[in-house]
């Protein structure tokens, strides 16, 4: 979906397709046939952008034969799809029965982040459809904090600068501009958005910056005004915006509320929850350790790490963090120019979510991403921007 921005440019919204899990090129496919065209029919547009995540095989076989690339981008242009962004943070197994920790490997420390993010840039300048000259990819905000020292973190900085060359290179060779943008996520080397200034102003490449995602910010507690404004200070390019809502409980001292907030407490996704507290942030790597005693302050709300459906606030006693989407996409797009071009809903926990909320059938999960787009596509154009067929 394509929006026109009272400056004139062109703003992207898409939907991320980590939410079907698929890790080989024939995967890929069918889930333009069994997924995205579905929602695009429902959304009545002749074209529905998705942000396409790609597993390391998937990957690999696109970059090792130039047919299945074409025969890729034929495909998404028969069934009225078109790819501007890349999900490059799950690198493989992100449909796998228990992800936990294993999402952040390899890091950016090992070389194979830095292989499978250049085949990412590659596979994208050959989808980019043929008007658009920019794409981006979001990708892991370093590593898990653990195990990570200088001589990881020095190795991390020298692969991103490489990055940053072959992504000169790529331009230079294809006229297409490919952007990768950190994400910043709880529990990471790279927690907050202020995290990230440090070592993106050391690396000073524009074509690396950040991608903020709305349910990692309101985790962390972090305003939006606040950490934009640091962005736009220190010159760190917002590359990629995901949307997506957190999982909030106002009053976790009380039973009910963490009755409540156990139903999301499932073995697949980690979901790093979070309070902020008179003596700063506090928090666990998981809900499950978050409702165990007194693990965590509860005198002030939580938030956990659970990508909620933006449309579907979940039910009292618990919300969802949409008022800090809300806010955050204001700042992003609402100004007289935009911060960044390319939005995504993200909202992979769909299966992940209480059992009496899940999709039954794949065309309730059609319907629901459906309505997420409608609503992002309500946000952006209450903001003044103009959709486009």
């Amino acid at each position: 979906m394509r929006f026109r921005h009272p400056d004139g440019s062109t703003v992207h919204l898409a939907y991320c397709t980590n939410v079907h899990p698929a890790e080989t090129l024939d995967g890929v496919l069918a889930q333009l046939r069994d997924h995205c065209e579905p929602v695009r029919r429902r959304l009545g547009r002749d074209r529905l952008g998705i942000g396409l995540w790609l597993a390391k095989d998937a990957a690999r076989a696109l970059v090792a034969d130039p047919s299945a690339l074409r025969g890729l981008r034929g495909e998404l242009d028969r069934r009225g799809l078109e790819v501007v962004t890349l999900n490059g943070f799950p690198y493989e197994g992100f449909g796998a029965e228990e992800v936990k920790y294993r999402v952040y490997k390899p890091d950016w420390a090992d070389p194979e982040r830095l292989d499978h993010t250049t085949a990412l840039a590659r596979v994208l300048a050959a989808l980019l459809p043929d008007d658009v000259t920019q794409g981006s990819i979001s990708t892991l905000p370093l590593a898990w904090r653990t195990a990570y020292d200088e001589h990881r973190a020095e190795t991390a900085r020298t692969a991103l600068l490489t990055l940053a060359e072959r992504l000169d290179a790529l331009q230079e060779l294809t006229g297409r501009d490919i952007r990768v943008g950190l994400e910043p996520e709880p529990g990471c080397t790279v927690e907050t958005t202020a995290d990230a200034i440090t070592p993106l102003t050391a690396i000073g490449d524009d074509r690396i910056g950040v991608c903020v995602d709305t349910c990692h910010l309101a985790t962390s507690f972090e305003d939006p005004h606040t950490a934009l404004d640091a962005l736009a200070k220190a010159r760190v390019p917002v590359v990629k915006s995901q949307l997506s809502a957190a999982l909030h409980a106002e009053h976790p001292h009380l039973p009910e509320v963490r009755e409540a907030l156990a139903a999301f407490d499932e073995p697949r996704f980690l979901h790093q929850t979070r309070t902020a507290t008179a003596a700063g942030l506090r928090g666990t790597d998981d809900l499950g350790e978050a409702l165990q005693g007194d693990a965590l302050p509860d005198a002030s709300p939580w938030r956990a790490h659970f990508h909620v459906p933006l449309h579907a606030a979940p039910a009292a006693p618990l919300t969802s963090t949409l008022p800090v989407l809300k806010t955050a996409l204001t700042r992003l797009v609402g100004g007289p120019h935009p911060l960044t071009r390319h939005l995504e809903v993200e909202t992979y926990t769909w299966q992940a979510l209480p059992p009496e909320l899940r999709p039954r059938a794949r065309s309730r999960l059609a319907d629901g991403i459906a309505a997420e787009l409608t609503l992002a596509r309500d946000l952006l154009t209450d903001l003044g921007l103009k959709e486009l067929p």
